[in-house]
């Protein structure tokens, strides 16, 4: 018994919170967010809830956790490549964002979901989020040979991108639906978008 005391090793704060938040991504990317529930997640983890609530007062602040960890992987994920023109990372890169909606598509659902809702939590969060997507969009645009001089006698570039990121929003959505578009559609279309906005 003894030496079974001695294998388990205590998790650290941050591996205790990576933990629940990995727990957290796997539920809400399997359901609605309406059907996880804080014990479930506390179950799975082979918690308490108590010490999750530790870790996240509300199920909303354990939720917009969860999806600012996985903005911060999609931006990641998405990441521009210096060096390489944009025409050839926009492929690439929506092909990493329409993926990430497909296989977290509950998630992605819920996160639209609560920003329309008003919960300042995860609005907090939905901004962050976005404007971290814009501003690697417009750094990778400022970057590149062939859009880089056009960036910068542009003013209205920055409100084009962040129209456009809502137009992948309502496409990545209504996919979600049923669309008969196949992902490589979809980022065609989304790519198209992008080039006839700057």
């Amino acid at each position: 018994m003894a030496a079974n005391q001695g294998a388990r090793r205590r998790l650290s704060t941050e591996e205790r919170r990576e933990q629940l938040l990995s727990v957290g991504e796997r539920l809400f990317s399997e359901s609605p967010y309406d059907e996880v529930w804080i014990e479930q997640v506390a179950e799975i983890a082979g918690v308490s809830r108590g010490l999750l609530y530790h870790y996240f007062p509300t199920k909303r602040d354990f939720f917009a956790a969860v999806v600012e960890r996985e903005s911060e992987r999609m931006l990641r994920m998405s990441a521009a490549v210096p060096g390489v023109p944009v025409r050839e990372q926009l492929a690439a890169g929506l092909d990493a964002y329409l993926e990430y909606v497909r296989t977290h598509a509950h998630g992605y659902r819920a996160f639209h979901r609560a920003d329309a809702s008003g919960d300042q939590s995860v609005r907090r969060v939905y901004r962050r989020a976005l404007a971290a997507q814009e501003r690697q969009i417009l750094a990778t645009l400022a970057a590149d040979p062939e859009f880089g001089p056009l960036a910068q006698t542009r003013p209205d570039l920055q409100l084009a991108v962040r129209g456009w990121l809502g137009f992948i929003t309502a496409v990545s959505l209504e996919w979600l639906r049923g669309s008969d578009l196949s992902r490589e559609q979809v980022r065609d279309l989304c790519a198209r978008a992008l080039l006839g906005v700057i």
